[in-house]
C-alpha cells in the first residue's frame, strides 16, 4: 500500500489499529519525494534524518497511548514559518542563512499533537505572487501538468499535498495565497479568520492580512489540521480570545435550513466559461443537498484589488525594511560603507517582485501621497466590510470562484504583472475583511487542470465553510482524484 496517498483520518485509523507505525509512513513518504520531487520542486529544504527522528518519537508515543492528534503525520511547512533549527529562506536570497532559534506558535501546536516535518516548501519569494514563480530558489510545477503554474504563494505546500509528497500542509494567504493554489493542484485550502491562529513566528509581509492556514487532501483533514493549530496566543497582539470548536462535529451535519448567497460580482467579465460552468454544477450540487441559493451583491468588489496593492505592498514596505544585512540574513561583504552595505545587499538579496513592491508601499506612505492612495484603500477596505456584514445578514455562506482561469503555463505572464495581480480579484476581499474562505475541488478543465469553488463565511463561522464544503466533496466525489505523474 502507498500510504503516500491516503488521508491524515485513514492513517489515524491504521496507526490505531497498529496496522502500520510512524517510522513506515515517514519512510513511504520520503519514497514518493525521492520518486519525483526533482520534476514537482515542491520542496526548498527537507529535513529527512529530523523528520526520522521524529517519527521514531512519535511511534513511542503512540505505544505509551499518550499519541497526539496528529501523531506520525508527515507534514510540508510553507517556508515563511519559522522551524527551530530548519533553514527558513521565505523564499528569498536575502535570508539564505537563516536557522531560526524557535518554533512558530503553530510549529508548537503541531509538534505537541506529534506530527511529524517534512521539510519547508517552496514559496513566492516573501509571499509575494500568485503563480509561485517569484521564488529563488526555482519554481514549483503542477503535478496535474508539469508545463503549468501550481499557484501562489503556497504553491509548494500545494503541490506537495496533490504530489503525495506529505499528507497534508501548512501555507499562508494574504490574498489568496492558500485558495488560489489549492484551486490550481485540486485539493482542499482554508484561510482561516484573522486571528483564528496565531502569526507567532510567519515572517511578515502584509501584518493585518496574513493568516496562517492548512492543505490538505480532504475537507476532514483540513478541519483535523485547524482544530490541531487554532487558538489563541498572547505572543501575537492580533490573536483572539475566541472559544476552539470541534470543527470535525458539524462536518456531517447536512444543508437543510441554510442559506447560501451568490455574488453577481464574482460572475463578471473576464471570468472563464469552463470556471463557470463548473462552479453553478458545484451551486447546483448544494442546492440538491437541501441549500436554499439566492442572489447577493457585494458592490465594492470591484475595487478589491486596487486597495490590496496599496495596503499590502504599504505594509511591506514597513515589515521588509528589518531585513538590511545587520542582523540576520546575507550581507555584501564589499561593500565600503554602511549605506552601501545595505544598499548592495538589498538589490543582491531581494528579487524583482519584492522590490516593486516595497518600492510601491514606500510611495503610497510617501508626504503628500499617504491621504491619496493609503487613506482611500484604508476606507474602501471598510466599504468592503460592510458589503460583507449586509450579505451575511442575507445568508449563512457565500459561493464563488476562487480564482477567473485554471492554472496558466510557467513564463505566460511573468513580463505582466498586472494580468498576475487581476488573478487575485475574487480571493482579495476575504483578507481585506479578515473573513474565513475555502477552496474545494468542483470540476477539471478541458486542458485538465482543477477548478475550485471558493466558500466564505462570516467572521469565525469556519464550522459553516467545512459543513458547506464537506457536503460539495461528497456530492462531487472529487477527493482522491489525483495526477498521474
Amino acid at each position: 500500500m502507498n500510504y503516500n496517498a491516503l488521508t491524515i483520518h485513514e492513517l489515524k485509523d491504521l496507526l490505531a489499529r497498529g496496522e502500520l507505525t510512524p517510522l513506515q509512513i515517514t519512510e513511504d513518504v520520503f519514497s514518493r519525494i525521492d520518486a519525483v520531487e526533482e520534476k514537482i520542486g515542491a520542496y526548498i529544504t527537507i529535513s529527512r534524518e529530523q523528520a526520522l527522528r521524529q517519527a521514531e518519537e512519535a511511534g513511542r508515543q503512540l505505544d505509551s497511548g499518550k499519541a497526539g492528534v496528529l501523531c506520525g503525520i508527515p507534514l510540508a511547512i510553507k517556508d515563511v514559518i519559522c522551524t527551530k533549527g530548519v533553514r527558513t529562506t521565505a523564499g528569498s536570497k536575502i535570508l539564505e542563512p537563516f536557522i531560526p532559534p524557535y518554533d512558530a506558535a503553530v510549529i508548537e501546536k503541531l509538534r505537541e499533537a506529534g506530527a511529524i516535518i517534512i521539510g519547508k516548501a517552496s514559496m513566492d519569494e516573501f509571499a509575494m505572487g500568485s503563480a509561485n514563480e517569484n521564488c529563488a530558489y526555482g519554481i514549483p510545477k503542477n503535478p496535474w501538468n508539469l508545463d503549468y503554474i501550481c499557484g501562489g504563494s503556497s504553491g509548494g505546500s500545494a503541490a506537495a499535498v496533490v504530489a503525495d509528497e506529505c499528507i497534508a500542509s501548512l501555507g499562508s494567504d494574504t490574498g489568496g495565497s492558500i485558495r488560489q493554489p489549492a484551486s490550481h493542484c485540486g485539493i482542499v485550502g482554508l484561510k482561516p479568520t484573522y486571528g483564528r491562529v496565531s502569526r507567532f513566528g510567519l515572517l511578515a509581509y502584509a501584518s493585518s492580512l496574513d493568516q496562517i492556514g492548512p492543505l490538505a487532501k480532504d475537507v476532514r483533514d483540513c478541519a483535523v489540521m485547524l482544530n490541531v493549530i487554532s487558538g489563541y496566543d498572547r505572543r501575537d497582539s492580533t490573536s483572539v480570545k475566541q472559544v476552539v470548536p470541534d470543527y470535525c462535529a458539524a462536518l456531517t451535519d447536512g444543508l437543510q435550513g441554510m442559506t447560501l448567497g451568490i455574488a453577481k460580482e464574482y460572475f463578471a467579465e473576464g471570468l472563464d466559461p469552463e470556471v463557470e460552468a463548473a462552479v453553478k454544477y458545484g451551486v447546483e450540487k448544494l442546492k440538491e443537498a437541501g441549500a436554499t441559493i439566492r442572489e447577493v451583491s457585494l458592490p465594492h468588489t470591484e475595487y478589491g484589488v486596487a486597495a490590496y496593492y496599496i495596503i499590502a505592498p504599504a505594509e511591506a514596505s514597513s515589515n521588509l525594511a528589518r531585513y538590511d544585512g545587520v542582523k540576520y540574513g546575507m550581507r555584501d561583504m564589499d561593500a565600503g560603507s554602511l549605506i552601501d552595505m545595505y544598499k548592495q545587499t538589498r538589490s543582491q538579496g531581494f528579487g524583482a517582485e519584492v522590490k516593486r513592491r516595497i518600492i510601491m508601499g514606500t510611495y503610497v506612505l510617501s508626504s503628500g501621497y499617504y491621504d491619496a492612495y493609503y487613506k482611500k484603500a484604508s476606507q474602501v477596505r471598510t466599504l468592503i466590510v460592510e458589503d460583507y456584514k449586509k450579505a451575511f445578514a442575507q445568508c449563512d455562506a457565500l459561493l464563488s470562484p476562487v480564482t477567473p482561469t485554471p492554472a496558466w503555463k510557467i513564463g505566460e505572464k511573468s513580463h505582466d504583472p498586472l494580468s498576475v495581480y487581476l488573478s487575485d480579484v475574487l480571493t482579495i476581499p476575504a483578507n481585506l475583511a479578515g473573513i474565513p474562505g475555502l477552496s474545494v475541488p468542483c470540476g477539471i478543465s478541458k486542458a485538465g487542470l482543477p477548478i475550485g469553488l471558493q466558500i466564505q463565511a462570516a467572521h469565525f463561522e469556519e464550522e459553516k465553510l467545512l459543513r458547506v464544503g464537506f457536503n460539495l466533496e461528497q456530492r462531487l466525489e472529487m477527493a482522491g482524484c489525483k495526477p498521474a505523474l
